[in-house]
């Protein structure tokens, strides 16, 4: 497959991170966990405007699938090779966040509305800059309708490959069912990610339904070992639970499903067809770690590319720790010059 304009498309919830390293009295403050992602509950409103003004705040383009989609635009040096849907609100936040996915060269297809506001989210990076605790106040992410996405109908059919976060489930699952069954229909690749572990245990029903549809899953450890208690499968051991997500059924003609589940400095494991692949991470020096926030973002959009081209599964792993080393060393994700990959 050769990349063309519009090949990938991303849906999801586009949200502006507000970033900044925190102390362990403020996640007790806010009842968070460091390493750890959850949607903003009323308790933790407060938080969004406590950080804004510290001093080392940074705002960011961010939203799981955006991240990845920014990346992937990056990486593949064609304009509008991908493409974005979400919705934001008609504000400041929602204009900076356009800016910079279309300076990345990204086509944006946002649904604006009057109301709530653009979505946050609070990035809170602890233990030496390798935690991070997310909190998604997602405002107006959380209103996407369906209509918005029949009619960019044309940007669903003009994507070879779609990629959508499990955040989405909680917002619109109709809205990936619809490009769930066109992909399963016209053999297209259909991507997602269980994002985390709240995603695999109260949005289970959305999440399976989509799974026959699944050609393509990536998770981390934590979210791989909620989803098997959650599913019954009896097991802790990571490379049974990746074989055993990878046999689930698929629907239509639908072959192999492929799940990848990383594992933070261990192997990164690829299931598929009943065998499991360990992939070595190359370390880097814990003093040139800046931010691991958006770096899981960055695999998937570093994988992404090299998967839609038919390249080998060890160029696409490749290419997916390249884009999180690159990730690991910035703040946020963001992206300077052109890719040496």
């Amino acid at each position: 497959m050769s990349i063309k304009e519009g090949i990938l498309l991303g849906m999801g919830n586009p949200l502006l991170d507000i970033s900044a390293v925190v102390d362990a009295d403020f996640l007790a403050k806010y009842g968070l966990k460091a390493n750890d992602a959850i949607l903003a509950e009323d308790k933790h409103k407060p938080m969004y405007q406590e950080m804004a003004k510290m001093d080392n705040v940074e705002y960011l383009a961010g939203g799981a699938t955006q991240n990845s989609i920014r990346i992937a635009q990056w990486l593949m040096q064609v304009p509008k090779a991908c493409a974005y849907i979400g919705c934001v609100g008609k504000d400041r936040f929602g204009e900076i966040l356009k800016e910079k996915a279309e300076k990345a060269g990204v086509d944006v297809k946002y649904y604006y509305i009057d109301n709530p506001e653009t979505g946050t989210c609070a990035v809170c990076i602890t233990n030496n800059n390798t935690a991070r605790s997310l909190v998604a106040n997602l405002a107006a992410a959380n209103h996407y309708k369906k209509e918005h996405l029949e009619e960019n109908w044309k940007t669903v059919e003009k994507a070879d490959i779609f990629y959508i976060s499990g955040f989405f489930l909680t917002v619109s699952p109709d809205s990936i069912m619809m490009v769930a069954r066109h992909a399963t229909e016209k053999k297209k690749i259909f991507a997602m990610n269980l994002s985390a572990p709240f995603i695999t245990e109260f949005f289970k029903e959305p999440l399976m339904e989509a799974m026959p549809h699944i050609d393509l899953l990536f998770g981390n450890e934590s979210e791989a070992l909620t989803f098997s208690r959650v599913q019954g499968f009896n097991t802790e051991d990571m490379k049974e639970i990746a074989i055993k997500i990878a046999n689930l059924p698929r629907a239509g003609e639908k072959k192999s499903r492929v799940v990848v589940i990383t594992q933070g400095k261990d192997p990164t494991l690829v299931a598929k067809d009943g065998n499991i692949t360990e992939y070595p991470v190359a370390l880097i020096k814990q003093e040139e770690i800046v931010d691991t926030n958006g770096a899981g973002d960055a695999f998937v959009g570093g994988f992404l590319v090299q998967y839609l081209q038919g390249k080998p599964m060890e160029e696409c792993i490749k290419c997916a720790h390249y884009s999180a080393r690159l990730i690991l060393k910035v703040s946020g994700v963001t992206l300077d010059g052109k890719p040496d990959f």
